[in-house]
């Protein structure tokens, strides 16, 4: 999480997510993360959202990168990210045995600016696409990309089948099922998954 992040996209796989911990007997635990201190993050439309927890990849199995700010050059969003380098390097040394990096929307520019999607099939915002392969992505025209640990998702509300995928593929199809009738949605749009 970081200042300018866009609601819906930090929020839909977070409500995913939750919502298949009602449906899966291990539980799962769904944490909002920050790599600075602790704190009140204020969304991109003024939602303000308390971050009780600091970055810490070795604890996870699954990191949602969300985008937001793509538009504004000035303000909170990816591009003061990027300018800080704080989260472009917490993510550079993420990577792990184990550890599923994912992003939705213009997250994927994070993910680009950590070296992340250099050669990797990917997608991204419509809008962002020309600039991940710019910088080295290879971008595939789905809703979902799988490149196993790399799975990235397009634009805003795509959020929402990239946590569908998720717990289909990493909790089964029986967990995934229980979540789309619990939210009263279907996950639609293509996943492309490498083979």
């Amino acid at each position: 999480m970081f200042d300018g992040v866009e609601e819906l996209d930090c929020i839909a796989p977070y409500e995913v997510f939750s919502a298949a911990a009602v449906h899966n007997a291990g539980g799962v635990e769904v944490r909002y993360v920050t790599t600075g201190q602790p704190r009140l993050i204020r969304c991109g439309y003024g939602t303000g959202i308390r971050v009780k927890h600091r970055w810490a990849p070795h604890e996870a199995d699954l990191l949602v990168v969300p985008g937001g700010g793509y538009k504004r050059r000035e303000g909170p969003g990816i591009w003061a990210e990027i300018d800080k380098g704080t989260l472009p390097r917490a993510l550079a040394a993420a990577p792990r045995s184990g550890l599923t990096i994912s992003s939705l929307c213009t997250g994927a520019v994070l993910l680009s600016a950590a070296g992340l999607t250099k050669g990797r099939p990917c997608t991204t915002h419509h809008g962002a696409k020309a600039y991940v392969e710019e910088q080295g992505g290879v971008i595939k025209n789905a809703r979902v990309v799988d490149d196993g640990d790399l799975v990235t998702a397009g634009g805003i509300t795509s959020g929402l089948e990239l946590g569908l995928w998720l717990v289909r593929r990493e909790l089964g199809s029986d967990v995934a099922t229980g979540v789309e009738t619990m939210l009263e949605y279907e996950a639609r749009g293509t996943v492309w998954q490498a083979s």
